[in-house]
């Protein structure tokens, strides 16, 4: 009995040490699939991972959702690179629950999947996260309009991603915990109001979306003063909406990203500040991690934060900040 145990112990040692051999053995083969092909973000961040994986000598497809939110469309790409023989999946997930399921199939077929920019929920659903810290991006700019507010009464309008999503929901609690109001932690996928908060609309970041809730927003309460939005398209939407209700000077706006038109809305004063984030360094942190796991079999784990700066035209005393030259010489997009 104790040999056959023996021999079986050895057969079961010699199939693990083989799907090792194997996984050290496999060409690099790389899979993106980003929200939406039209975001400047992940225009850039395709540009990034496609460079690296061709430095890194490691094939690369990628796919896109048709909008942001379209579900149905990541695991469709999810299911295709897993049948075209991909080792990893780096995915900016749409639907942060939805998506898991497509995720545990991919995994169970032996692919590694790392979440960029967007973690899941449960963020332990994929094997690692590389992204920027979306709740200090928010903390950021909250501190920033807190200072520039020189102690008057905050009237705020929030223009929101959409409801459920954590990246939405990181921004918009670090932006109140950063002001110093009631907020949420950022392990809440709800979005936290205090009084302050007179208006809160979604506007899946899109610029025409942003100006309709900024006019709506308008309705709501013409005394509006400081404006947050999710990022930079619906800041400019936003003030599009104010300058047409000839309020445009009388309304700070903060908000999230750091791509090349926002930073230059800084610098145009459209934007008081930004949280700039580094969509090419999470790119090539990801492709890095998927030639480490094809040729070692080793996969990357745990959150990295990929870094976070606030950028400004007119600094304020006492928050760190960096110039639009810094912006523009860090900035993604046209």
């Amino acid at each position: 009995m104790r040999k056959v145990v023996g021999i079986a112990s050895l057969v079961v040692l010699a199939v693990a040490m083989l799907g090792l051999v194997t996984a050290q053995n496999k060409t690099p083969y790389v899979g993106l699939i980003t929200k939406t092909e039209s975001n400047p973000f992940f225009v850039k961040m395709k540009e990034g991972a496609q460079k690296e994986a061709q430095k890194l000598g490691a094939k690369f497809i990628s796919a896109a959702g048709k909008t942001d939110g379209d579900n149905a469309g990541q695991v469709a790409a999810i299911e295709n690179m897993v049948a075209a023989g991909v080792n990893t999946i780096l995915i900016t997930p749409s639907d942060a629950k939805a998506i898991i399921p497509a995720i545990k199939k991919a995994q169970a077929a032996g692919v590694q999947v790392i979440a960029l920019d967007s973690p899941t929920d449960p963020a332990s659903a994929v094997d690692a996260l590389f992204a920027t810290n979306n709740y200090q991006a928010g903390v950021l700019i909250g501190k920033y309009a807190a200072a520039a507010m020189k102690g008057k009464k905050p009237v705020i309008a929030t223009l929101d991603l959409f409801p459920g999503h954590p990246v939405g929901a990181q921004r918009h609690n670090g932006f109140l915990a950063g002001f110093g109001l009631k907020s949420l932690g950022p392990e809440s996928n709800e979005l936290a109001k205090p009084a302050e908060v007179v208006c809160m609309a979604d506007t899946f970041g899109d610029r025409a979306k942003g100006q309709t809730a900024m006019e709506n927003c308008l309705q709501k309460n013409p005394n509006i003063n400081l404006v947050y939005t999710i990022n930079e398209p619906a800041a400019a939407g936003a003030y599009q909406a104010l300058k047409a209700a000839g309020k445009e000077k009388d309304v700070i706006i903060v908000s999230v990203d750091g791509g090349c038109e926002g930073v230059r809305n800084v610098d145009r004063g459209i934007i008081a500040a930004t949280s700039q984030q580094y969509p090419l360094r999470m790119a090539a942190m990801g492709v890095q991690a998927a030639v480490e796991y094809a040729k070692t079999g080793k996969k990357a784990s745990g959150y990295v934060d990929t870094g976070v700066e606030l950028i400004a035209k007119t600094a304020v005393p006492g928050v760190a900040s960096k110039d639009v030259k810094y912006g523009l010489a860090n900035c993604w997009g046209q």
